[in-house]
């Protein structure tokens, strides 16, 4: 209880709540479109695809323009925007049928998932600092988390149970009904100091930064992993260790199935995990030592995954990969967080969330591409060399401030 009623816990929480409320719609979509895209009046299976990742493809323009909301309107205005967007993008859902209409309320979903994540950002930087930030970046991963595993599980059977469009109505209803929380938790605060996009500033440039530009990379890189080329190809892999459905305590699951489950895994434990990461980050481990791990053991997961194994092996495996990109988001955001104090903390984190948006937008783009080319092996292979050079890079960077740090000891 102690935990939770920490004050400086409380706006995160609160933006957290709103975010998963707000997330049920569009994690539902995930789960119907792809089984029952005539209800939607659409015409062929391509437009399914450009219209789940028609959100991530907006909000790489977007973010800059999103924290400069932030600058001039303040948290408690756009989250607002963000609550009304959300709800109308999941009314939408079950109302409008046609390709270009679904694909008007994807854009308007993709908005709101900007002023969320942002706005996200800035609660933790405001309420935190060094020595609680890595916690509480997972506190709010993994709240909002759960909306993903409530949208996908829960609205799967609504969908069949009471219709698409009676579940949807339900979920625009609960988005709605968020904005509660946030007239009565979410301060209507600016960022304090004189913030602004570096655009001629002379005293600062975070291209000049190097490990604001690694931590950008590093953003880029864990959600193209991830985001990308995991979450996208997962029922693809399994499918290719499954030669037929397995049982379990008598149930025959397929790769549908476990997809889902081991999914569904991850996010029910990131609300518990996660902080407790982050807080041993904060205190002990340290930041970059547990990311580059973190980085060596993906890798090594990414190159077995896709070689055929005992099914028992395999799981455990997944299961094992899924916690360390519990470790791995957690780590490139509490870095991004750290990096972000100041009075330039809207531009940096603006510029994360769109490092990180191309990530996950060009996961499945290029994940896809290689699969039809040279199969799904060479993706997860060449995912795993790909991500080396970063783990080495930070390696560096601690090697060469821990001499910097001696020399000016002996000083």
């Amino acid at each position: 209880m102690t935990y939770l009623n920490n004050p400086s816990r409380k706006p995160i929480i609160s933006i957290a709540v709103v975010t998963a409320v707000c997330l049920l719609g569009n994690e539902m979509l995930f789960i119907v479109m792809p089984l029952y895209w005539k209800f939607f009046g659409l015409t062929s299976l391509w437009q399914v695809g450009m219209l789940l990742s028609a959100n991530r493809i907006i909000r790489i323009p977007l973010n800059p323009l999103v924290g400069w909301c932030y600058e001039r309107f303040g948290n408690r205005l756009c989250i607002m925007v963000a609550v009304v967007l959300a709800a109308a993008s999941t009314f939408s859902y079950g109302i409008v049928k046609g390709f270009w209409l679904l694909l008007f309320a994807r854009c308007m979903w993709g908005i709101a998932w900007s002023l969320f994540r942002i706005g996200g950002y800035l609660t933790i930087l405001s309420s935190s600092n060094s020595k609680t930030r890595g916690q509480y970046v997972g506190l709010y991963n993994g709240l909002w988390g759960l909306g993903t595993l409530i949208g996908m599980l829960v609205g799967g059977v609504l969908a069949d149970l009471i219709g698409i469009q009676t579940a949807t109505n339900l979920f625009g209803v609960l988005a709605a009904c968020s904005i509660l929380i946030v007239f009565r938790f979410i301060e209507n605060t600016k960022e304090r100091g004189p913030i602004r996009l570096m655009k001629k500033t002379k005293d600062f440039s975070i291209w000049q930064n190097k490990r604001i530009v690694s931590a950008l990379v590093t953003g880029l890189l864990v959600a193209f992993v991830v985001y990308g080329v995991f979450a996208s190809s997962l029922s693809k892999l399994i499918e290719l260790q499954l030669n037929k459905n397995v049982l379990i305590l008598g149930i025959s699951i397929g790769a549908g199935s476990l997809t889902g489950f081991i999914q569904a895994l991850r996010t029910g434990w990131d609300p518990f995990l996660a902080p407790y990461l982050g807080r041993k980050a904060d205190q002990k481990w340290g930041r970059l030592p547990i990311l580059i791990i973190a980085i060596f053991a993906a890798a090594f997961c990414l190159g077995l995954l896709p070689v055929k194994l005992p099914m028992v092996l395999f799981i455990a495996l997944l299961l094992l990969f899924q916690l360390v990109t519990t470790i791995l988001i957690t780590m490139s955001d509490s870095i991004a967080a750290d990096l972000a104090e100041g009075h330039y903390q809207v531009t940096v984190i603006s510029f994360y969330t769109f490092f990180s948006d191309i990530g996950a937008a060009l996961g499945p783009l290029v994940g896809f591409a290689m699969i039809d080319v040279f199969g799904i092996q060479s993706l997860y292979w060449l995912t795993s060399i790909i991500i080396i050079p970063l783990a080495v890079h930070w390696f560096i960077i601690i090697k060469r401030e821990g001499s910097m740090a001696v020399l000016m000891k002996k000083q």
